[in-house]
């Protein structure tokens, strides 16, 4: 496997950022995969609030792990904007939505086929995961939460927590302006489901000791009666990265994947 740490211009942010990009590499015998023009499925693997592009290769063997299946990840820095174009700070939903895979495609030998592209994240980024889903939702095949911060809205309304009322207010100009817009997922799911279009398959978990398990709860129930294709599991476990090494290992093995270790 190659570990590139990718520094370039945003032009959305108007500022330089970075990202940790995993390239697969084919041994002898797969020399009969080598084809002209061959492009590597990719998982979109996101950070959550206070960490950044570098936390999944410091803190699980990521790398490993994306080599027995062949599977480019791609792991960009947001900083604590919950994937959003902030109220008062950068446009990072337009960033991830659509600057980095045009990025990451320029620079590396990644698919763009909607059933070879997936996303992935913990807590915010689990929240950044399936907000890309049901909102581009003709980007990716499917998405993954581990202890996503799937209920915003009660999330920021009942933790009593300062910092995270600032981050609310600071992201999107406060708790009421997320309710019923995209960057509620209740509301996203919904609309999507009723559009009748396609819906990526969702794969979530969440740590029975967990302080996000009530809203993990929330949503499955959620996403059970509006019929999405949610596959859930739940266990001892945390808000840690003990219990996410864990859960990528097990989202690998669910994703439909071209390619599976020997």
């Amino acid at each position: 496997m190659a570990l590139i740490h990718c520094d370039f211009k945003s032009r959305t942010l108007n500022t330089s950022t970075s990202m940790y990009v995993v390239i697969p590499e084919l041994g002898p015998e797969e020399k009969e995969m080598e084809k002209p023009g061959m492009k590597f499925q990719t998982l979109y693997l996101l950070h959550g609030i206070g960490d950044d592009h570098t936390k999944w290769v410091r803190r699980t063997p990521i790398e490993r792990y994306a080599g027995q299946y062949k599977l480019a990840v791609v792991m960009p820095q947001v900083d604590k904007s919950f994937y959003a174009d902030m109220a008062y700070g950068n446009n990072y939903w337009t960033f991830i939505s659509e600057e980095v895979p045009k990025v990451a495609r320029t620079f590396f030998p990644l698919s763009d086929k909607r059933e070879d592209n997936f996303v992935a994240g913990i807590s915010m980024g689990g929240y950044g995961s399936f907000k890309l889903a049901f909102n581009k939702p003709e980007e990716f095949a499917a998405a993954a939460s581990f202890s996503g911060a799937l209920d915003l809205v009660g999330l920021f309304s009942n933790e009593n927590d300062e910092e995270l009322e600032k981050i609310a207010m600071g992201v999107f100009g406060g708790v009421d302006k997320i309710r019923d817009s995209m960057n509620d997922l209740f509301y996203a799911a919904k609309k999507l489901k009723e559009s009748g279009g396609d819906i990526p398959k969702l794969y979530q978990c969440c740590g029975t000791e967990d302080f996000v398990y009530k809203y993990n709860i929330k949503f499955r129930d959620f996403a059970r009666k509006i019929g999405l294709d949610l596959t859930y599991e739940e266990g001892p476990g945390g808000h840690t990265w003990e219990y996410w090494d864990m859960c990528i290992q097990k989202a690998l093995a669910w994703l439909p994947l071209k390619r599976r270790p020997v």
